[in-house]
């Protein structure tokens, strides 16, 4: 075997030859290039010209152009007959296309995007994902794409648009026009996000594309609403609703945001010039009917006051015996308050012992009221003003009545005071308005047994039906169907499934207004049943019949959609075979606005689950940790972080939107201090990786740029990798159906190994959901074993005519390509375009047939044991223990040379190994090519005992307890420094080790209740004389563990552990006590 200086002077002269030969085919390269440019047309150039324009500056390609592939047509299998570009451009790459699914087991996934607030990427953190993973794996793995009308949020953004283009109201338009303009915003909007989606590679089934709105999932609305009608789940009644005053609608309990205020603060209130403020509790006094003088009460909400139509005591409350039966009267209208006695609402001990009672605006006043059978009267209008019942105040602004009610009962000499009161406010999370309780007659769902049901299923024995991921959701999810309410379903709005009830109004009917009688609904499929129904119902009477003009709530059709999306209420062969579906992936924001409905609704009207599995994703922040807000500025698109966008650009897609002057300024300056530069083209690859790798990060994403910028060039580490394969293997080369395991050099060998522990636990991962943990395992291996050391290590294989190492070269070519195709099959859910075009640039195995795309190619799996993927016989723990401390040395080496050579980086050193034992020595013999090329050496010398020391001038690096390395620098290592880090670090290891000696004194001598000795008697009795502490204690010592038990109680193997550490820790001082003395010694040498 040659030594390694004469395989140093080898290599210098095969590399001169191949550099002379890279030349000629530069050369030859380069006349071929110029021939077919000029054979290019015109046109073809131009177009050409254009789509090059968008690749990244930092490409350094000698013509861009002649790395353009074919144009491919959506849907297509991507065309590669261009040669590999030298870097990754994400524009290029991107064009790949989805062929057609494969199929075999059933695996199904249904879910809706959901219009204006549900942008892609923050579901498509994982979803596509999970498909593709799925796919790979052998299922049919449907997605289907769906799009919600998003009731709410779309009319509010088509309302401002108005505004601002027309000065027009919707009411100015008419419903009907109003609603067209909203379809058109629709189909504009709607062609956005799923442009959005085929940008970031979503495999979804384009063909069953669908909306909440069209005629089939319309009709199926219907269907359930009638269904649940019929059953007495559905009902109108007259009762207390969160009311928006901004938006003028009903809003669901799930849709109030609660925000708790300690103490006195001024908040912006959606409509109000001037803040509001709240957190303040105000008293003041009613006059009591027949001259009894007075009774004193406070509220947090003072206008509420013009609503009052009693005041509230306890009936043992010895205060107000004698007001039992007495009236208050009102001071702004005369109105007589009943004083009514009740023990439920009343705590005599808190503040006054009285209560105000406003039925109509509160929510406990509202139960008090039913129970005393008093008057309920509603004192505001829809926008929140005071309506005609509220005398002199009539007309004010809610929040403007009650400072003049204050004014007003202070000139009557009733008004108490205030004072600071902790309180929690209901925020409408549409709007941001502060909700107002109102009492309307409104449609409700009866949700008690459904809720009953939903919760079985998440709870039922050791595998319920229902499981969440993460499963702490599982608490919240008992908590909120516990304690659920009957759901509001009407909205007054224009824009939404329109209830199907129609009002019947009798010519002989003393009211005329909509709703005025209870049993004058009628509820059918459509106009022609309801007419029908209605002329049964009333028979022989005249009337007139109008449709209820409120729409359902967005959630009532969203919580369709697991069954609406396969055909229900038709009984579909899509219905039988694929419901209930496998996997629900979303926000965990949303978890009860839709997730409880559609299992509430699968479960009834589907007799099963909707979903086996319910994922919920963190939600995304921005790299603040703030909420993404249009009004911030911070809202990301992701087709700018795929294309990239200027800051120019991120100023022009606000100015395009619905910000008040104001609110624009506000944004425009958050875009600035975040993207000063605008946002780097990163691609979708690098997107999706970076979102999935967030999703390890609690229950928010604080999304950084940055970040995905990171992963943009790792794909450009990706592509360079599989440049540096092809280059390796030959035109002609074939893959063989099996790897001869045993003649392959070590290198090999572990890359393999490291190769099968990766896929266990990345399929492991992706199995149990957990994303984050699986794209970190790919990333590992590719980054850090593949790319830093495998692709190293090797490169002498391929160095000079390739006679010296035939057999290596030809072993690391089967185990590139091997590693290449797992590897990139391996990552493909992560990074589908890069990854499909690479696989497809690798030739196929001999014998095999390659699948159309790597998207339907096989998942590698660690049971496979056929053909060339033997993962179970690459496995060799061995190899691996051998090859991390390999690694170890190289990282010390490395930074020895660091220390030793600055920026001198490529010049070559001779390094020594002192190995301890024959074992170590033996590897470290065996690895040493891997060694000096990995830490660029010229020689290394491994030394087995302390008379064979290294020449001075060494700078000392230690490995671990059995093995230290040194570097050989003449003249640039400093003895004395050297010698000053020796010291240091051994007081670090004297501190560690005699620190842990003296807690396991103190343990002992102390009887810590629940405290044990974790280091073995033994070990430290052996050492006792280095430390006096183990002198003065160790006959107290012993006593004490004797009668602590601890040889008992504490584990085995935990006692082992720490022992062999104490051990180390020994071992490793032993040697730099004797690398000090070496540097002594040749300090006192030059002295």
């Amino acid at each position: 075997m040659m030594t390694p200086e004469e395989l140093e002077r080898k290599k210098k002269k095969e590399e001169k030859a191949k550099e002379k030969e890279l030349k000629k085919l530069k050369a030859a390269e380069k006349a071929a290039k110029f021939k077919q440019q000029q054979q290019s047309d015109s046109s073809s150039a131009s177009k050409k010209k254009k789509n090059s324009s968008r690749r990244d500056a930092s490409a350094v390609d000698d013509n861009p152009l002649d790395y353009e592939d074919p144009p491919t047509d959506f849907g297509q299998k991507k065309l590669l007959s261009a040669q590999m570009a030298k870097q990754y451009n994400p524009t290029v790459v991107e064009k790949s296309c989805f062929p057609r699914q494969m199929s075999r087991e059933l695996f199904i996934l249904a879910m809706p995007l959901l219009l204006p607030l549900r942008p892609a990427t923050t579901f498509l953190l994982t979803f596509d994902t999970i498909i593709r993973f799925k796919r790979m794996s052998g299922f049919n793995a449907l997605w289907v794409p769906g799009v919600d009308h998003a009731g709410i949020a779309t009319q509010v953004v088509v309302e401002k648009k108005l505004m601002r283009d027309h000065h027009l109201t919707r009411h100015d338009l008419g419903r009907e026009k109003f609603v067209t303009e909203v379809w058109k915003w629709k189909e504009e909007y709607g062609g956005t996000i799923l442009k959005q989606l085929r940008r970031l590679g979503a495999s979804l089934d384009w063909s069953r594309e669908c909306f909440t709105m069209d005629d089939k999932r319309s009709r199926a609305v219907v269907e359930e609403f009638n269904r649940l009608y019929k059953e007495g789940l559905i009902y109108r009644d007259i009762r207390l609703i969160n009311w928006d005053c901004t938006l003028r609608t009903a809003i669901s309990d799930v849709e109030v945001d609660y925000v708790d205020i300690k103490e006195r603060k001024l908040l912006t209130v959606p409509g109000n010039k001037e803040p509001v403020e709240f957190g303040v509790l105000t008293s003041f006094a009613y006059p009591l009917e027949g001259d009894l003088g007075e009774i004193v009460v406070a509220t947090t909400r003072l206008e509420t006051m013009l609503g009052d139509t009693a005041v509230a005591i306890h009936p043992e409350d010895p205060r107000y015996s004698h007001l039992h039966g007495k009236f208050a009267i009102h001071p702004f209208n005369g109105r007589k308050l009943p004083i009514i006695c009740d023990a439920i609402l009343v705590d005599r001990n808190f503040g006054t012992g009285a209560v105000k009672i406003t039925p109509a605006h509160d929510p406990n006043d509202f139960d008090v009221g039913k129970r005393h059978d008093l008057e309920f009267i509603n004192i505001f209008t829809d926008d929140g003003k005071i309506n005609s019942l509220g005398s002199e105040f009539a007309g004010m602004p809610r929040f403007e009545a009650r400072v003049a009610v204050k004014e007003a009962l202070q000139k009557k000499g009733l008004y108490r005071g205030a004072k600071t009161n902790e309180m929690r406010l209901g925020l409408s999370s549409r709007s941001n308005d502060v909700v107002e309780p109102m009492i309307k007659p409104q449609w409700f769902v009866n949700c008690h047994s459904m809720a009953k049901q939903a919760l079985e299923v998440a709870m039922d024995g050791e595998i319920p039906r229902l499981e969440f991921i993460p499963k702490q959701y599982l608490a919240e999810w008992k908590r909120w169907l516990e304690n659920i309410r009957d759901w509001c379903i009407s909205r007054q709005l224009w824009w939404g499934h329109r209830i199907p009830a129609w009002y019947v109004t009798l010519d002989d009917d003393e009211m005329k207004e909509i709703g005025s009688y209870h049993d004058h609904w009628v509820v059918a499929r459509n106009e022609e049943d309801a007419l029908a129904e209605a002329s049964q119902k009333f028979s022989g009477k005249r009337f007139q019949m109008i449709q209820d003009p409120d729409v359902l709530d967005t959630w009532f059709s969203s919580g369709l959609f697991p069954l609406s999306v396969l055909g229900w209420p038709d009984d579909t062969d899509d219905l039988r075979a694929f419901y209930p579906t496998s996997v629900l992936e979303t926000g965990h924001d949303i978890l009860f606005f839709w997730v409880a409905r559609m299992v509430m609704l699968g479960i009834k009207l589907g007799g099963d689950v909707p979903f086996r599995k319910v994922y919920l994703h963190p939600m995304i922040r921005d790299a603040h940790g703030r909420k993404m807000s249009k009004s911030l500025g911070n809202v990301v698109d992701p087709l700018e972080v795929i294309n990239g966008v200027s800051l120019e650009g991120l100023h022009k897609r606000l100015e395009e939107g619905n910000l008040d002057p104001k609110e624009l300024d506000v944004a425009k300056a958050g875009q600035k201090l975040d993207f000063p530069n605008g946002i780097a083209e990163c691609g979708a690859d690098a997107l999706r990786f970076a979102l999935v790798s967030y999703t390890a990060q609690s229950d928010k994403i604080n999304l950084d740029i940055l970040r995905v910028v990171g992963y943009r060039q790792w794909c450009n580490k990706l592509w360079n990798a599989v440049r540096f394969a092809m280059s390796k293997l030959d035109t002609d080369y074939t893959p063989p159906l099996t790897l001869p395991l045993e003649a392959m050099p070590l290198s090999c060998k572990w890359i393999l190994s490291v190769l099968n522990k990766a896929i266990f636990k990345t399929v492991s991962a992706m199995n149990s959901l957990e994303f984050s943990d699986a794209a970190s395992t790919v990333y590992s291996w590719w980054q850090y074993q593949f790319c830093d050391v495998f692709i190293e290590a090797i490169k002498p294989y391929f160095s000079g005519d390739g006679s010296t190492f035939a057999a290596e070269r030809s072993s690391a070519q089967d185990t590139l390509w091997v590693c290449l195709d797992n590897g990139l099959r391996l990552l493909h859910p992560f990074m589908p375009f890069v990854t499909e075009e690479l696989w497809q640039r690798l030739p196929p195995a001999r014998g095999h047939t390659r699948k159309e795309s790597i998207m339907v190619s096989e998942y590698p799996k660690v049971e496979d044991v056929s053909s060339s993927c033997a993962f179970l016989a690459w496995k060799n723990e061995e190899v691996e223990y051998e090859m991390d401390l390999i690694e170890s040395t190289v990282k010390c080496l490395r930074s020895l040379r660091a220390k030793v050579l600055g920026k001198q980086k490529n010049e070559r050193l001779p390094a020594f190994a002192f190995c301890l034992n024959e074992d170590i020595s033996k590897v470290i013999t065996s690895y040493q090519l891997e060694i000096l090329t990995l830490a660029t050496l010229s020689s290394m010398k491994v030394l087995l005992s302390e008379k064979d020391a290294p020449p001075a001038g060494c700078a000392f690096e230690n490995v671990n307890e059995n093995l230290a390395v040194y570097l050989q620098a003449e003249g640039k290592v400093d003895a004395e420094a050297e010698l000053e880090k020796m010291r240091y670090k051994m007081d670090e290891m004297q501190k560690c080790t005699y620190d842990l000696a003296l807690y396991a004194v103190y343990v002992c001598c102390n009887k810590s209740s629940g405290m044990f000795i974790t280091v073995k008697f033994e070990i430290l009795h052996v050492h006792s004389l280095v430390f006096e502490t183990f002198n003065r204690q160790q006959e107290k010592l012993e006593k004490m563990i004797s009668a602590s038990g601890y040889k008992e109680k504490v584990p085995s193997h935990i006692q082992d552990e720490n022992a062999e550490k104490l051990t180390k820790l020994f071992q490793e001082m032993e040697f730099f006590k004797k690398e000090s003395e070496r540097l002594e010694a040749e300090k006192s040498t030059k002295q």
